[in-house]
């Protein structure tokens, strides 16, 4: 069938605009990633030799490159208590605050491409308050059947599980819309949150565990959680990457994406799915972190531009980095450890109304 005159200017928009400023673009992008990665690189071994126990810079990146390179003759002549200090108390934490940090932000990039709407973050679908209901449960009723790892697996069904709820609800004979996966969300999110707040009043003496997992934290993480979350947050990486010019195209709008061969119901379920069930592995392993899926994508737009194929990686280390200072902050800096999610609340709240301000009034 002949394509109409509409489609081909469309395409031919969509061709030539991108290839012009990616070809422009290319170095600069390469040198943000980089600079990223190498500040990335620098903070894990920087924050590693903070805390109660400081540590000399020198000495906690000589046993990094002993246990990456497999030389323990390296750190032969370092105590042993600091080895341990390093590769099995605090390297795990600061990882998978990174990875966390990583994989909320490339869950808002993607929620806020899907939805078109600026506010959408990792939990306008409810997927946090779905992890929050399945932990509370966890911890209402002292179920220890995998021990420590029993609250993150409560956690992660309650994400997983409010998903489909939302999906179900949000279906119909036009598929999926983005108006309405945001009012299921809502809906779905509010039920939860009642939930929620009844089964803190029934808490009793195990209202304040309930509480503190509510504020999120990274205490007490260990490889496995490395290793969980990161094969999360490199695999939606993938498939993000994977479907980024499909959600480039999908800013234009449903009819014009599908006229440019964008499956847009089916893109739309593959990357929901994706971008949710990532956000529900960060929910389960770190608790309630708000603000790093808001505020980061916003930031890096700024830095990266529109473009999904550069602003998924960019945004990824952003957060990542993001949430790795917050963690050390609360850790290594303050008197006394408060929960990450207060933090990243009180500081990003405050900073995203100013930029949101700023964009306000250059609109003016």
């Amino acid at each position: 069938m002949e394509r109409s005159g509409e489609t081909r200017d469309i395409e031919s928009q969509e061709r030539d605009r991108p290839m012009s400023r990616a070809t422009l673009s290319v170095p600069s992008t390469f040198g943000t990633i980089a600079g990223l990665l190498f500040l990335l690189a620098v903070a894990v071994v920087a924050t590693a030799a903070l805390g109660y126990i400081r540590l000399p810079f020198p000495a906690v990146l000589q046993i990094m490159a002993s246990r990456l390179f497999d030389q323990p003759g390296w750190i032969a002549q370092i105590d042993p208590v600091w080895t341990v200090v390093v590769t099995e108390v605090r390297l795990p934490r600061i990882l998978t605050s990174a990875l966390v940090g990583g994989g909320l932000a490339l869950a808002g990039v993607v929620f806020q491409g899907i939805l078109l709407n600026p506010l959408a973050d990792p939990y306008t679908l409810g997927v946090s308050a779905g992890a929050a209901f399945g932990a509370s449960i966890a911890l209402l009723l002292n179920i220890g059947l995998l021990g420590v790892y029993s609250v993150p697996l409560f956690a992660f069904v309650g994400a997983a599980g409010t998903l489909l709820l939302v999906v179900f609800l949000a279906s119909g004979s036009g598929g999926l819309s983005s108006t309405n996966l945001v009012l299921s969300g809502i809906i779905v999110a509010a039920i939860l949150s009642a939930g929620i707040s009844f089964l803190k009043y029934v808490a009793d003496e195990q209202v304040g565990v309930i509480i503190f997992w509510l504020m999120g934290s990274f205490a007490s993480r260990t490889w496995l959680d490395v290793a969980m979350v990161g094969t999360a947050v490199f695999g939606s990486l993938a498939v993000f990457m994977v479907y980024a010019r499909d959600l480039n195209l999908m800013a234009l709008g449903e009819r014009s994406a599908a006229s440019l061969g964008v499956d847009f119901q089916r893109v739309t379920l593959v990357l929901l799915i994706t971008a949710s069930l990532v956000s529900a592995v960060c929910v389960a392993v770190s608790g309630i972190i708000g603000f790093v899926g808001l505020l980061v994508p916003h930031m890096m737009r700024m830095l990266a531009g529109p473009d999904n194929r550069r602003l998924l990686p960019v945004s990824m280390l952003a957060g990542a980095i993001l949430l790795l200072g917050a963690d050390t902050l609360t850790r290594a800096v303050l008197p006394q450890e408060i929960p990450i999610g207060v933090l990243t609340a009180l500081v990003g709240g405050p900073f995203f109304c100013y930029v949101f301000r700023r964009r306000q009034l250059g609109k003016a």
